[in-house]
């Protein structure tokens, strides 16, 4: 029965959590018959890991720096990148290097020129930038192509994709984002840490000082459906207005203050102040950790139409690892409601462990400094 709270452990020592916004870079292609044109931003956190930037080790990186590390830079992203036209790799150089900001920090902003050797609506583009030490890397790709535009997500498992020039495909838009919803939950444990928050007194809750065991089945699971799609809806809501420039705040803040709704929830299941009606706990904090993700499709620069199937798609993967998460843990937890174990043994530790790293996690993010290695 301890097993719900060594899973939850175990997740947090073994799977290399992250404390800040997952690592991507941005890359935007522009093609006109053989001839290509993009720029390329990739953060100086991550060069700095790539090829060292930070030369005095002061831990700021300067503009004088990156000009030093100009042609280390620019090698070492051309190395990672590769399209090909039919059979035939088209040859890419870099044209400049400048610095831009991004919702969350600094990017090197590489120009991309190139030329294929004849025109082949067959192309595949191969991106392996930063996979081998970063698993939650991901490169987002705008690729417009004479005004029509699409987008894609590489990742370690998708690093080449293929497209056919002569046809736009927003299916397999809407696939790949789908994708990328269910793994922004998965391996996003601001998410995994939140919902067990939310979900581990579901089954039996804290009242004046003893534990009360969920009636029934139904009531449990109804709530669990309540409190998982609250929250979709509203990170929906806020992923959407601040992807449309609606609503725009620091990264750095929202961050940390998505790592204090993680306390929040934990902290409530030892000392109760919200005792019932937590979907509306969930809604609340879901517009703070949809507006902390919204860089990544703002940043992208995609049109209305392409940028609406890419919202929906991810918010429906996202809704979809949440069900399959609740669809887990509930019926092992109300089997167990009424054992001193799982109230004493699961719902106090794991709610304490759960505060302390959300608690971690904001000092890290405020104060945008490393505490611990994961």
């Amino acid at each position: 029965m301890n097993r719900m709270l060594f899973v939850l452990v175990g997740l947090l020592a073994c799977s290399g959590v992250h404390a800040h916004k997952p690592s991507d870079s941005y890359l935007n292609l522009s093609l006109s018959g053989q001839t290509v044109e993009g720029r390329w931003d990739i953060a100086l956190r991550d060069l700095e890991l790539a090829v060292g930037l930070d030369a005095d080790g002061n831990r700021r990186i300067t503009w004088g720096e990156v000009q030093r590390q100009r042609d280390a830079i620019t090698s070492h992203a051309l190395s990672h990148l590769q399209l090909t036209m039919g059979d035939q790799t088209c040859a890419l150089e870099a044209d400049g290097l400048q610095i831009t900001d991004h919702t969350d920090g600094a990017y090197a902003a590489i120009g991309i020129t190139g030329r294929c050797l004849q025109f082949n609506p067959q192309l595949t583009i191969r991106y392996d930038l930063l996979f081998p030490r970063d698993a939650q890397h991901r490169g987002l790709l705008r690729l417009d192509r004479q005004g029509r535009v699409e987008s894609a997500v590489f990742s370690p498992a998708r690093r080449s994709l293929a497209f056919d020039l002569g046809e736009t495909r927003p299916l397999r838009v809407a696939w790949q984002y789908l994708q990328e919803g269910l793994w922004h939950v998965w391996i996003g444990f601001d998410h995994l840490l939140f919902l067990a928050g939310l979900l581990l007194p579901i089954v039996v809750r804290r009242e004046q000082g003893r534990f009360v065991p969920a009636e029934n089945a139904g009531t449990a699971t109804r709530e669990v459906i309540r409190i998982v799609t609250s929250f979709t809806l509203a990170h929906f809501a806020a992923l959407s207005l601040a992807t449309l420039g609606w609503i725009d705040l620091p990264s750095r803040w929202v961050e940390a203050a998505v790592a204090l709704t993680i306390v929040f929830a934990a902290i409530n299941n030892i000392v109760p102040v919200v005792y019932r009606r937590l979907w509306l706990v969930a809604f609340a904090f879901g517009l703070i950790h949809g507006a902390g993700y919204a860089s990544v499709l703002s940043d992208l620069g995609l049109p209305a139409m392409a940028l609406a199937l890419s919202l929906f798609a991810f918010n429906l993967g996202v809704e979809g690892a949440q069900i399959a998460v609740a669809a887990v843990f509930l019926p092992v937890a109300y089997s167990l409601r009424r054992h001193r174990l799982y109230q004493y043994g699961v719902l106090i530790p794991g709610s304490l462990l759960v505060a302390f790293v959300g608690m971690v996690w904001f000092i890290e993010r405020a104060a945008n400094q490393t505490l611990m290695p994961w």
